[in-house]
């Protein structure tokens, strides 16, 4: 039998999603609540792995298991022996053809920047900051020159393992709501850090350091060398996984964004 769950979580407290020797990640955290819950040692396949300090509010996974529960288990059980920091919004039973991973065809991750000269203190380690004065139509200009199917070499980290830099970006908005920017960012898939070297570049343009078009040339350049330092993790979320309706999951609508979140109008 294989459950399909879907989570959220604050990852300020861990080493990332994947399982670590040390115990320190979120994987290792859901894992020994499901096998608590089972009796038996259950394992799971994740949609995408988050990194250290980024947080998740529509994060997919599924695991086999020959052990019945009722779905109720799967979701208030397991959440019971969860850290608060980490929750399971839902579960259903699925198709043994159904892969967390395999089955995506778009991810969705969403950044929050508080744009002011302190820094935040009520919502540390949960929203990015810049103390420089932000200009969002110079960052709109730019983000422009991203959307489409590229060689995204100039903004992976160097340690990333995947075999081609190419990925289809078919969204990148930026909305301001007072000192808050939130920018929304939909692919087939993405690269390790790419999202914040994306807003690492966004930001030199923002603040006036370099003119739009400089995206467009490091995009064509393919050089990571050439490109702004990666930004915080404190401000990404992921948001959203899309799968084909046949699947039946919940989609990942506003009661998911991060603006709902943390109360952003």
């Amino acid at each position: 039998m294989r459950i399909v769950l879907i989570l959220e979580y604050d990852g300020s407290n861990y080493c990332g999603w994947q399982r670590q020797p040390t115990g320190c990640s979120i994987q290792d955290q859901l894992e020994i609540a499901l096998s608590r819950i089972a009796q038996d040692d259950i394992r799971v396949i994740t949609a995408g792995r988050t990194d250290t300090g980024v947080h998740a509010l529509y994060q997919v996974i599924h695991f086999d298991t020959l052990v019945r529960r009722p779905l109720s288990a799967w979701i208030r059980g397991v959440n019971a022996f969860l850290p608060k920091d980490i929750a399971v919004l839902w579960a259903g039973e699925i198709s043994e053809n159904f892969h967390a991973r395999y089955s995506a065809f778009e991810r969705h991750y969403q950044y929050l920047l508080l744009n002011r000269p302190t820094r935040p203190g009520c919502h540390d380690r949960k929203v990015g900051w810049f103390h420089e004065p932000l200009d969002l139509h110079r960052m709109k200009i730019g983000a422009g020159k991203l959307i489409g199917e590229h060689d995204f070499s100039a903004f992976r980290a160097a340690e990333c393992q995947a075999k081609s830099a190419i990925r289809k970006l078919t969204r990148l908005d930026i909305s301001q709501h007072g000192n808050m920017f939130v920018f929304d960012l939909v692919a087939n898939g993405f690269l390790h850090h790419m999202v914040r070297n994306i807003l690492g570049c966004l930001i030199y343009v923002g603040k006036g350091k370099y003119p739009p078009n400089w995206i467009q040339i490091l995009l064509e350049s393919r050089d990571r060398s050439m490109a702004a330092p990666t930004f915080s993790p404190a401000g990404l979320y992921l948001s959203g996984i899309s799968y084909d309706r046949k699947w039946n999951l919940p989609h990942p609508d506003q009661n998911f964004g991060i603006a709902n979140c943390l109360q952003i109008t």
